[in-house]
């Protein structure tokens, strides 16, 4: 299993990549993600919706996407309430509050659809949602530690690099564990790593030694790899506005709450092309498109 000390560290992407590797080596994988909060969704073959990184996921591990890779998707519809969509169907709009009220209901779905998953794979590779640490969340969490522990799984613990604080993250998440839910990270992982790698010896030396977790892994910040985002946290990340005449303006507004804005990958890529999000009027200017 792999979590995170936030979101956007790159779950996804290290859990795609695990599903191919297990894929090369002969073993039947499948991908797991008990609840995803994602606007971004994927309608699987037999009309069912899951979030987009499980369909990537599944394509990478070679297997038809299914609803049971993500039997909780959340589709955020305003900052106090989201779509609850269970097994691929809407089930209910739900405010946060009333949404703790569900868990027990959604957690025979998450509990189920792991142990049929697992029962016809040899491996399945789960990805947890944000910090297994949020305090105020963790009584009635479905996603992170709960499902760790009812599948007995090993837990690779991911920190981001890229953004600075990879080192307290890492350690702070740790502490605010439970020593059974601690007892389950067997290893961490240094993500979107730039640089001469040796450079990081003395701390992750100082790291091991401190929270006496292994460091699995190093892995460099690498672009371009075309996997859709799911997260709206994304659009934070996009590369500023190139402006030339000789490139074509395109800019999408950012609605809140905006759905399925992956559509727009394919323009951000095309050569020629400058893709923006702006999110009030008096920066749109006067784009081509």
């Amino acid at each position: 299993m792999v979590q995170g000390t936030a979101s956007h560290v790159g779950k996804s992407v290290l859990v795609s990549a695990l599903c191919r590797i297990f894929r090369q080596d002969g073993l039947r994988v499948a991908p797991f993600k008990a609840q995803n909060m994602s606007n971004n969704s994927y309608v699987t073959p037999d009309g069912g919706e899951i979030g987009r990184a499980q369909a990537v996921q599944a394509e990478a591990a070679g297997v038809e996407a299914r609803v049971e890779m993500n039997p909780v998707l959340l589709k955020p519809e305003a900052d106090s309430h989201a779509q609850v969509v269970l097994m691929g169907r809407p089930l209910t709009s739900a405010r946060a509050r009333d949404y703790f009220d569900l868990k027990a209901t959604l957690w025979e779905s998450v509990a189920s659809s792991l142990d049929l998953l697992r029962s016809q794979h040899d491996v399945v590779v789960i990805e947890g949602a944000g910090s297994p640490a949020e305090i105020n969340l963790k009584a009635t969490e479905i996603v992170n530690m709960r499902v760790a522990l009812h599948a007995t799984a090993p837990v690779l613990l991911c920190g981001d690099i890229d953004r600075g604080g990879v080192f307290a993250s890492l350690v702070g998440t740790l502490q605010l564990l439970d020593e059974v839910e601690r007892d389950r990270v067997k290893g961490l992982l240094i993500n979107k790593f730039r640089g001469d790698a040796s450079l990081l010896t003395d701390g992750l030396t100082w790291l091991e030694n401190y929270t006496g977790k292994p460091v699995a892994g190093v892995i460099h910040h690498f672009r371009d790899i075309h996997i859709p985002e799911e997260d709206s946290v994304a659009l934070d990340f996009t590369p500023p506005h190139a402006s030339s005449p000789d490139v074509l303006d395109v800019a999408v507004v950012q609605v809140p709450h905006i759905s399925n804005f992956d559509d727009f990958d394919p323009l951000a890529r095309e050569p020629g092309v400058s893709l923006r999000y702006v999110q009030s009027g008096d920066r749109l200017g006067q784009p081509d498109w």
